[in-house]
């Protein structure tokens, strides 16, 4: 209870106050014995070579395999789910939207409850992390195959929609068993702020490539099928309603290849989560000794959220994650019923996913030499112009490329800079807090819950709009009131909600003078996040 109280003594200097002096700083580490003058005390001479041993190549390379799973799936979710559910399974845009925000719903409980549960498991043998990952593993897999089987056309309208729903709701409880501990991860590699970001830059350089390899594996397998769907409902001059066997037999072949893709990538998720498991291995820290928090939920809640860089960043973080995600569920569509170019889609996204993993070695560099909020808003400003000369331009094959391109050079922003700034502000507030350990997971899973809210209100949003301007699944041509809305959608709320991320990273208040202050302030109390192998610990 001492600890609980502990804990909110320190709350007013999370709202903006100066950083606790030095002495003060050190007199709450000195209680641990972790200080250079306490080791002097006790006679043994202080090691800073060892502190700041650098990760090893392999831990780096293992860590960022590990997070394969969440892009594979999401991107395959974010760029296909909402046209398999339309013209694939057929339901109505208002039951596919439906789907999409219950899912989330469901996800903003799952998300947060995970991450409590995982701060208060105790420390076992294999780590305190890494079991979440590898025994929900299995489950996500076969929930992730079942959401994209199409039961049975018998079926009534309302039963498709729960099958869908409970199978999308299981799967996203059973990614963020797995994300959500993997994320926070980043926490107990080991290393200096500096390693830290380089493995993030690892990190984030394979998952673009793994979002690469999801979408392109996905878009390479049903996207032949989605343009042979448009070309025989267009033979049949303009309807799926007087369809002949050729049009039967084509939206089989559809259904089919999704579950290809859904094996596929199924088997690589098993694969990453092995990759983890073998060549990872938690380094708890003096202030991150991976032990089971002490604060009950909304205490934690309470705390985490009145620290303003964390919000700050968050908030940031969900409307640039929004504007991207909103643009991404309603690519295919734009393509495929405004753009011209149904067939084309596919090839598209490899072009901005190969350039999006191609420019982040670029952005890692940028942030190094000019500071992270800098690359912010040069990263973010340059999918702007893309937008809005895709949605001006139709039937142009090259333009496209041009543009995705570009458009795939601030994405990998979005990937790069947000993960690596919240560690940031977990040093900050463990600096500034320095009673309130094991948090680091509830920290993650907000973060873990933003993005995927982000991407589950996009797709519904998209998909209620649709159904508001009259879009019919049966429909080979839309009503210019579809074609306005998928133009809508593309370009001027994305860059809306761009411009209020980039106002609200201005207030971000950690820049790269006080990364400085927060490395000399750790440095001083020994507290390199996993520079110690510390035994199993119930540490409030």
């Amino acid at each position: 209870e001492e600890a609980c109280l502990a804990c909110f003594l320190p709350l007013a200097s999370a709202h903006g106050a100066p950083a606790m002096p030095q002495e003060e700083g050190q007199g709450d580490a000195a209680r641990t014995g972790l200080t250079l003058e306490a080791a002097a005390d006790s006679g043994k001479e202080p090691q800073p070579g060892e502190a700041r041993r650098p990760l090893p190549l392999h831990r780096k390379v293992c860590y960022a395999i590990g997070g394969a799973p969440y892009q594979l799936t999401g991107n395959a979710l974010g760029f296909f789910l909402q046209i398999f559910l339309l013209d694939v399974v057929q339901l109505e845009p208002f039951h596919a939207s439906l789907i999409l925000f219950l899912g989330q719903a469901w996800d903003a409980v799952t998300d947060p409850a995970v991450g409590f549960l995982v701060s208060r498991s105790p420390r076992r043998r294999c780590g305190k992390l890494i079991p979440w990952i590898v025994a929900s593993t299995p489950f996500g897999v076969v929930f992730y195959f079942l959401l994209w089987f199409v039961p049975s056309d018998s079926l009534s309208v309302s039963l498709r929609f729960l099958w869908y729903l409970a199978m999308y709701c299981f799967f996203q409880t059973c990614m963020s068993c797995y994300h959500v501990p993997y994320s926070s991860l980043t926490m107990f590699l080991g290393g200096n702020q500096r390693e830290r970001d380089s493995a993030t830059a690892y990190r984030m350089s394979v998952e673009v490539l793994n979002t690469l390899v999801g979408s392109g594996i996905q878009g390479q397998i049903v996207g032949s099928h989605h343009a042979s769907m448009q070309q025989n409902c267009d033979t049949e001059n303009g309807t799926l309603a007087n369809g002949t066997s050729l049009l039967t037999d084509t939206l089989e072949n559809t259904r089919r290849s999704y579950m290809v893709a859904a094996t596929v990538l199924g088997s690589l998720y098993c694969l990453s989560c092995l990759v983890l498991f073998f060549g990872v291995k938690e380094q708890p820290g003096p202030l991150s000794p991976l032990g089971k928090t002490r604060l009950p939920f909304f205490r934690s809640l309470r705390v985490i959220l009145s620290h303003r860089s964390y919000v700050w960043l968050l908030c940031g973080f969900l409307c640039a994650s929004l504007a991207f995600q909103l643009a991404q569920g309603i690519f295919a569509f734009f393509c495929t019923h405004a753009a011209g170019l149904p067939g084309s889609f596919q090839h598209l996204v490899l072009i901005m996913l190969v350039v999006a993993c191609l420019s982040i070695p670029v952005w890692q560099w940028f942030l190094v030499r000019f500071g992270k909020k800098t690359a912010v808003f040069v990263g973010l400003s340059l999918i702007i112009p893309a937008l809005i000369v895709i949605t001006l331009v139709t039937h142009n094959f090259l333009v496209f490329a041009f543009m995705v391109a570009l458009a795939g050079c601030s994405l990998s922003v979005l990937y790069l800079l947000p993960w690596s700034m919240l560690p940031d502000a977990v040093d900050d507030f463990k600096l500034r807090n320095p009673t309130c350990l094991n948090l680091e997971a509830f920290f993650y899973s907000f973060y873990v819950f933003f993005n995927k809210f982000a991407g589950g209100l996009s797709l519904g949003v998209s998909t209620m709009s649709l159904h508001f301007a009259g879009y019919n699944v049966k429909d080979c041509t839309h009503n210019q009131q579809v074609i306005l809305t998928l133009r809508i959608l593309m370009a001027p709320i994305p860059i809306a909600l761009l411009l209020t991320s980039m106002a609200l990273f201005c207030s971000y208040p950690i820049n790269e003078e006080r990364r400085k202050e927060m490395r000399i302030q750790m440095e001083a109390s020994g507290s390199h996040p996993g520079q110690t192998e510390s035994p199993d610990s119930n540490a409030t």
